[in-house]
C-alpha cells in the first residue's frame, strides 16, 4: 500500500494524530481534514485510496460528507462514531458508508477492518473523481452535464470546458489568453473578450451559483470554492 493516500476527518485534533500514526505504515500520504466543509475541499483535490470520517464533523456532518463523496466517487468511506445505535447505523449505510466503527476501538481491529475494505478494492485503480460538487452545483465529469440544484442546465461545449477547467483548479488565477490557449486552442481566431462574453452566458447559466466564478480586475478570472 506505499502508494494508496487515505483521507481522515475528525474535529479532534488528538484523534486525528492517533489515526495518522496508526495509518502510517498501511498508507504512502495521510490527510487530515477539521471539519466537513475542508474535506470535501480536500477531496476534490486530490485522489484517495480511502476516507474515514467522524460522524459528528462541525460545519457539515459525517454523513453529509458521504453523501457528497459517494456522488463525487467509488472511493470507501468508513464513517467512526461515539453513537452505536442501529438507527445511527443504518443512517451512515445508508449515505454510502462502506462501514461503520463505533468509539473507542480498539487499533488492531481498525486495521484489520480497513485492510478488509482495501483488498476488496485493490484491482480497482483509484480514479479523480467522477463529478465536481459546490454546494447546489453539480458538474458530471463523465456525461458532461452540469446540475444546478438538481436540475440540468444547457451549457454549450465552451462554456462547460470554461466551468470544468476553473472549477478543477480553486484559487487559480486563469488570464483571458490562458484561458483561450487551454479552452478554444491554436482554433482560435478573435478578441480575448470572447471569453468575456462564455463567462457572462455561464454565470447566468449557474445561478444562484455564479459568485463561484471571480472576476481579477484587469487579469481574467478564478473559481471560489
Amino acid at each position: 500500500m506505499e502508494r494508496s493516500s487515505l483521507l481522515i476527518a475528525d474535529g479532534n485534533r488528538d484523534v486525528c494524530s492517533h489515526l495518522k500514526l496508526l495509518f502510517s505504515e498501511m498508507f504512502g500520504s495521510i490527510d487530515c481534514a477539521a471539519d466537513g466543509i475542508a474535506a470535501i475541499k480536500l477531496f476534490r483535490r486530490h485522489v484517495y485510496h480511502l476516507v474515514i470520517l467522524d460522524a459528528m464533523l462541525p460545519v457539515a456532518d459525517g454523513r453529509t460528507v458521504c453523501r457528497q463523496i459517494c456522488k463525487m466517487s467509488d472511493v470507501p468511506v468508513v464513517i467512526i462514531s461515539e453513537r452505536s445505535a442501529l438507527p445511527e447505523r443504518l443512517s451512515a449505510y445508508r449515505s454510502g458508508a462502506e462501514d461503520y466503527i463505533v468509539k473507542p476501538f480498539e487499533g488492531d481491529e481498525l486495521l484489520a477492518r480497513m485492510n478488509i475494505i482495501l483488498r476488496r478494492r485493490e484491482h480497482v485503480p483509484a480514479k479523480p473523481p467522477r463529478a465536481l460538487i459546490f454546494f447546489g452545483l453539480y458538474i458530471d465529469t463523465r456525461s458532461r452535464t452540469v446540475y444546478v440544484n438538481d436540475i440540468p442546465v444547457p451549457l454549450t461545449p465552451k462554456e462547460y470546458d470554461l466551468l470544468l477547467l476553473l472549477s478543477r483548479n480553486p484559487g487559480q488565477v486563469y488570464t483571458r489568453e490562458m484561458l483561450i490557449d487551454i479552452v478554444w486552442g491554436d482554433d482560435f481566431f478573435g478578441s480575448p473578450r470572447t471569453v468575456d462574453t462564455h463567462i457572462k452566458t455561464l454565470r447566468n447559466a449557474i445561478r444562484p451559483y455564479h459568485e463561484h466564478i471571480v472576476t481579477i480586475r484587469g487579469v481574467g478570472y478564478r473559481f471560489d470554492e
